[in-house]
């Protein structure tokens, strides 16, 4: 199992989530650190995203810490936002 760690932006975006979509993001997280999907933001990034319904989770797998690392979680409008500001 990976030890979760987040990004210093991480509060910003989850916390401004409605209580449903935490709870939601909470079990997705719990899933990532048993298993991690490993489906690439775009081809050759070091990030991952996962899905949460209508909402996207940003992530990076670190093998040498046995770390995951979760940086974003926002509707589309606001992923297609953070996307910009990194690629």
């Amino acid at each position: 199992m990976y030890q979760a760690s987040f990004d210093e932006d991480w509060p910003k975006y989850f916390n401004k989530l409605e209580h449903a979509i935490k709870e939601h993001a909470a079990k997705k997280i719990k899933k990532i650190l048993v298993s991690p999907q490993k489906r690439h933001l775009k081809k050759g990034a070091r990030f991952f995203v996962d899905e949460i319904g209508q909402y996207r989770l940003i992530y990076r797998i670190f093998e040498e810490n046995n770390e995951v690392r979760f940086y974003f979680i926002g509707n589309h409008k606001e992923y297609e936002k953070w996307y910009k500001h990194y690629f």
